[in-house]
């Protein structure tokens, strides 16, 4: 495999985190002042441990944030700045997915739009340039049958060794938020193989109940090493999610990693259910982003954050756990790791 270009799992070393700070409040109505607050605690306790790249607006907006930074007193010299207006901050998805081929780097541009539900994402569609030009990579547009090949970070989980974990409710619904009108799966295990060096596909069913983006596969299952999935569960049977997390575990269990073994499985509790003006919010655990010292963990002021935030540290016994107050990020539908895209080194 060492000819092929591979995403690796976010656990290898990092070069930094991408980040785009919010300037439009219309992702979080009524919370756009507290959102900005905790997007720096965010911004700290990454800067703490490798380099932050962050995108920007305007110089104003880097002018007021960098005042921010300093008021809560972040380690600047690891914070770097790309002036590019977005249309919203979910770098996960409209950020490029950097793959690796020996010590050589380049991005991938996954043709970003909007989730297939809304129409303005003209902003966002030139984030991976933008990414590729600072870091000095090389950037390549997907293409799959001569046509532009769609795919958002958040739809993909990878174990960097071959295997890949995502939903059938993102990828492969007829008619709700259709990526890529047509594509069969053996047409996205293609894909994944030529541009993510993906050899074997773990599908997963539906995702949770209000997710704006019909199925993330980061609020459902993720690797936590080489060969160990975390998935979340639901117990409560009258709960929506109940069902489609029974049947991702399910799927799960009888599932095999690229070497034929079958993978651990380690299941994490969900949160009780979140509302917010009359809406079901998809508050998960499984959000967390792996960084090259810690864990940041979503929390969201709930009995289950305790037993989550030590199930995650049993994952990961080298690496510090950090939960980070997520309440005010998911009213715009995602948290840590929707917010983020990893650089690989």
């Amino acid at each position: 495999m060492n000819d092929n270009w591979i995403f690796p799992a976010e656990w290898e070393k990092q070069q930094g985190i991408l980040l785009c700070f919010p300037h439009n409040g219309n992702d979080w109505p009524g919370k756009y002042e507290a959102v900005q607050w905790a997007f720096v605690e965010f911004i700290k306790k990454v800067a703490s441990v490798e380099e932050v790249i962050l995108v920007v607006a305007n110089e104003k907006l880097k002018t007021k944030v960098t005042g921010m930074l300093e008021l809560a007193h972040v380690q600047l010299k690891n914070v770097s700045f790309i002036i590019h207006k977005t249309n919203r901050s979910w770098m996960r998805d409209s950020g490029p997915i950097i793959v690796k081929q020996g010590n050589k780097r380049k991005a991938i541009n996954f043709n970003f739009n909007g989730w297939a539900k809304y129409t303005n994402y003209t902003l966002d569609k030139h984030v991976p340039a933008k990414v590729a030009n600072f870091l000095n990579i090389p950037l390549e547009q997907a293409i799959y049958n001569g046509k532009p090949f769609i795919l958002e970070g958040g739809a993909i989980d990878v174990n960097g060794k071959g295997s890949l974990l995502t939903s059938e409710e993102c990828l492969l619904h007829p008619s709700i938020q259709v990526r890529n009108a047509g594509l069969t799966k053996k047409d996205y295990e293609a894909a994944f193989k030529q541009y993510l060096g993906v050899t074997n596909v773990i599908w997963l069913g539906d995702g949770i109940v209000g997710d704006d983006t019909h199925g993330h596969i980061d609020d459902l299952a993720r690797f936590v090493n080489d060969d160990t999935i975390v998935t979340v569960v639901e117990t409560d049977k009258t709960d929506a999610n109940y069902k489609p997390l029974q049947d991702n575990l399910k799927r799960l269990q009888s599932a095999t990693l690229e070497n034929g073994k079958q993978p651990n499985i380690v299941t994490l509790p969900m949160p009780k259910a979140l509302e917010f003006d009359g809406i079901r919010i998809p508050a998960s655990y499984a959000n967390f982003l792996i960084l090259n010292k810690t864990v940041l963990v979503p929390t969201f002021n709930d009995a289950n954050d305790r037993v989550a935030l030590n199930i995650i540290a049993d994952c990961f016994p080298d690496r510090a756990i950090i939960g980070i107050a997520a309440t005010d990020f998911i009213w715009g539908f995602g948290t840590l790791h929707c917010l983020s895209q990893q650089i690989p080194q």
